[in-house]
């Protein structure tokens, strides 16, 4: 079990990715499959957890994370979440839960000292538009690209490499809340295959691009520090499923997610 009031208190880094658009079934897919060595071996017990998110699509799915809604197990018992916003005296909260007294996550980092630092990936982060202003305005500092962005078949490694500058900035300096939206894994990206419909074997080599540098990341970190990861999809796709297409739908291939968190040193 994580202590994340431990954890904070302490002052440990923070990396949390959301792999944009993720479906559970193509994630465990690629590890079973060989596809994603890198996560393979960096995921607890070599494993992706199933579960389900609280949005359907990237501005709710993110909103709910950073107030305290990651992610839940398809099952009526839940573990001790990581992080809530303060509730009211009446209800009680583990004592590994952080508990942070402000309206969102980052806030409440920032009150303990954490520099908070985003890394967009699809144009909900782009601050190009009112809407995609929202969730990069919760950060200190907030960096977004058009390469960045799902188009550009190369937008994992250039967001990799921001987010090691930002490392290299902050690091030493004050506790770091280092968050990445991949966009390799949202729509389009039926270009991995040479395709100009994406599917689920078009997301599954996605993933696989973006393994590699999401390794490389993880790698880079190490030794400089310890880290709670915490790495999920937002929301899955779905790709025709039972006559479906799209996201913001309420569909299995919609709301099952991968999860994972662990400490990572």
């Amino acid at each position: 079990m994580i202590d994340t009031t431990q954890i904070i208190e302490s002052g440990t880094n923070i990396l949390f990715v959301t792999l944009d658009s993720l479906r559970y079934d193509v994630a465990s897919g690629a590890l079973a499959g060989g596809n994603t060595p890198h996560l393979a071996r960096l995921l607890p017990g070599g494993q992706w957890e199933h579960r389900q998110t609280p949005g359907t699509f990237t501005l709710p799915a993110h909103m709910a994370f950073f107030s305290g809604f990651l992610p839940k197990l398809p099952q009526p018992e839940q573990p001790a979440r990581l992080w809530e916003c303060r509730p009211p005296a009446f209800k009680k909260v583990p004592s590994e839960t952080f508990v942070f007294d402000a309206p969102n996550l980052l806030d409440g980092l920032g009150a303990h000292g954490y520099r908070t630092a985003c890394v967009g990936g699809v144009t909900y982060f782009s601050a190009q538009t009112p809407l995609g202003s929202v969730l990069p305005s919760m950060f200190h500092e907030a960096h977004w690209r058009p390469e960045f962005c799902s188009p550009e078949i190369e937008s994992t490694r250039h967001q990799a490499d921001q987010a090691l500058d930002i490392a290299d900035r902050y690091l030493g300096r004050q506790p770091l809340l280092l968050f990445v939206n991949v966009s390799a894994t949202h729509v389009p990206h039926g270009h991995y295959v040479g395709d100009s419909t994406d599917s689920t074997a078009s997301q599954t080599a996605a993933l696989a691009y973006a393994d590699s540098h999401l390794g490389r990341l993880l790698d880079s970190l190490s030794g400089r520090g310890r880290w709670l990861v915490i790495m999920c999809a937002d929301h899955g796709d779905a790709y025709g499923d039972d006559g479906f297409h799209g996201r913001g739908i309420a569909h299995p291939s919609v709301w099952n997610v991968p999860f994972a968190a662990w400490v990572h040193s």
